[in-house]
This record gives C-alpha cells, structure tokens and sequence, in this order.
C-alpha cells in the first residue's frame, strides 16, 4: 500500500503529464471543472480544479461539489500514473471508478 505522500506525489507527476500536452489539448477540449480523488484504502482525498489540460491547486482533503471523482487504491493510483495500469482496462474491471457527467467523461478521455 502506498502512502498519502507517495498519492499526492503521483498526482503532481500525473499534472505534468497533463502540462505537456496541456496547449495541444486545450484548443481541443474546454473543461474547467472541480475534480476531487478518493483514496479508498487510506481513507483519503484530495481536491483541485481541471482547467486549460491541467491539475490546479492539487490539495488535501474532499471536494463534495467536485463534477469529477476518480476513486482508486493508492497503489493502482500510483501504478496508472506511472503507466504500469491501463485506464481503460483498470476502469472495465472496477479497479478505479470516475463519477462525472457523459459529456465530461468524454472530454477527459481526450486529456488522457
């Protein structure tokens, strides 16, 4: 199991991967969103908002107006970010779920 620190971590990671296609993706998608992510073996959650292709003021602690909700252990967190686990595959198997409105999965889906 990973830690808090190692989650808040690969979350900063995963903002960089954004932040490199974050100019290409932005002409593409327009998504400005409250997202919050729910650590469900640590008890945990952290807060930001998804604008401009990127992760803004990532943040201790639950969003409850958040429109987007990844939810995942911390290690299949760590373990997508890094690449090592499939989006698509983690999601169809139940390992991490997203809560979000049809329109706004789709959107994610080109970010990714």
């Amino acid at each position: 199991m990973a830690t808090v620190d190692e989650c808040r971590e690969a979350l900063g990671r995963l903002d960089a991967k954004l932040a490199a296609n974050a100019e290409k993706v932005a002409q593409k998608v327009s998504l400005d969103r409250p997202m919050a992510c729910t650590i469900k073996d640590l008890g945990v959650a952290f807060h930001c908002r998804l604008a401009d292709g990127r992760l803004h003021d990532i943040a201790d602690g639950d969003d409850p107006a958040a429109k987007i909700r990844l939810i995942a252990t911390s290690d299949d967190l760590i373990a997508l970010v890094d690449g090592d686990l499939n989006f698509a595959s983690a999601w169809a198997s139940n390992r991490l779920s997203v809560k979000a409105s049809f329109t706004d999965l789709l959107k994610l889906r080109t970010l990714l």
